[in-house]
């Protein structure tokens, strides 16, 4: 069996991404080829492409972890995915080594990531391993009103942030705090709100702000009008007229920049817990005692264990999370034109590339 394809290929940083046609047919045991609806550009693919920052694979490698489509083949032992409409996740662990069996899915050393272990959702098909694939119920897609490319972003964008919520421990009545809402903090504002939390939104677009307080944050500051002190001292006055705690405040770091971080590093309080959900190559100064002083920890967050893909899936489908407003549909064929949009902040919601 063939099935004729095509990618696109990153070659080396900066360069342009070239197509190339290959054969999508699965070529092992328990794998599955899936016709692509839809891959999203996330920031870590801007990360390879513009900034360096090393793919496991070599190069040449089609770049996209985000990624929602219909299973199309399958190799031996996966054929009861033929025909399913599925969410693919962004790490996918093994599930069968020593970090697998004890919970550690997260650092598993055999794992593999579409766009940097092996190649992404930018084509038209891809190939992958059907373990831990997220099916979508499509009786519920249809009622609510989403199509399944936009469901791309829930791998990563949406799972992410819902990992760091879920292992954070937020719980109803709780203060979240969200720095850097464009794109991942977005949705992390709305699965801490779906969760029961108040949230804080903090960023340094208005437009972006002003977006996430329509639909999931109850306050938003903008870092560029309040210095470190003042932004602290606004949070607690607002928690105090909510009657919200003035402790164990839960942060999630979404920004991927230094000085985001040291935004976030800056609102710890007693008992809060520091969420790390963006990336940067950036070092930032910080006075590492504070989590001590505080009683306070600090949690990275690498992609989400297959297992809670289902949980998240049902926020985004029971409209708990809003997708729609949030993201924007692009021909495949023009990637190249809107990799330079997402790295010069042209665009105003999440790109997620269509095959044609």
């Amino acid at each position: 069996m063939v099935i004729a394809a095509h990618r696109w290929l990153m070659t080396a940083p900066k360069a342009p991404l070239v197509r190339e046609s290959f054969d999508a047919a699965p070529g092992a045991p328990g794998e599955v080829t899936i016709a692509i609806a839809g891959c999203g550009l996330c920031h870590t693919d801007l990360g390879y492409y513009f900034d360096g920052v090393r793919t496991n694979h070599p190069l040449p490698l089609a770049l996209g972890h985000e990624i929602a489509g219909r299973v199309v083949a399958a190799g031996p032992g996966a054929e009861s995915w033929i025909g399913k409409a599925v969410v693919v996740p962004s790490v996918m662990p093994c599930g069968e080594c020593e970090l697998c069996r004890r919970g550690k899915a997260m650092i598993c050393r055999k794992q593999r990531m579409p766009g940097n272990d092996i190649h992404g959702g930018f084509a038209s098909h891809v190939v992958v391993p059907a373990r831990g694939l997220c099916p979508v119920d499509e009786g519920r897609l249809a009622t609510s009103g989403l199509e399944l490319a936009e469901l791309a972003v829930i791998a990563d964008a949406v799972t992410t942030p819902y990992q760091a919520a879920t292992r954070a421990g937020v719980w109803p009545g709780s203060l979240a705090i969200v720095v850097g809402i464009g794109g991942v903090g977005g949705y992390a504002a709305q699965v801490a709100k779906a969760m029961g939390a108040t949230v804080v939104a903090i960023d340094v677009d208005d437009a972006k702000l002003a977006a996430v307080g329509e639909v999931a944050a109850a306050l938003t500051l903008n870092a560029r009008s309040h210095d470190q002190k003042v932004l602290r001292a606004t949070v607690q006055a607002f928690a105090k007229s909510r009657n919200l705690p003035q402790t164990e405040w839960f942060v999630f770091e979404c920004s991927g920049t230094a000085s985001g971080q040291a935004t976030a590093f800056g609102l710890l309080t007693h008992g809060a817990t520091l969420s790390i959900v963006g990336f940067t190559m950036d070092r930032v100064e910080i006075r590492l005692s504070n989590l001590m002083a505080f009683d306070a920890r600090a949690l990275g967050n690498w992609g989400c264990p297959p297992e809670l893909y289902p949980g998240a899936l049902d926020l985004v489908l029971d409209r708990k999370i809003a997708l729609k407003p949030f993201v924007e549909i692009h021909p495949l064929t023009e990637i190249n034109d809107v990799f330079a949009a997402a790295h010069h902040h042209k665009l105003s919601r999440r790109a997620v590339l269509v095959p044609a």
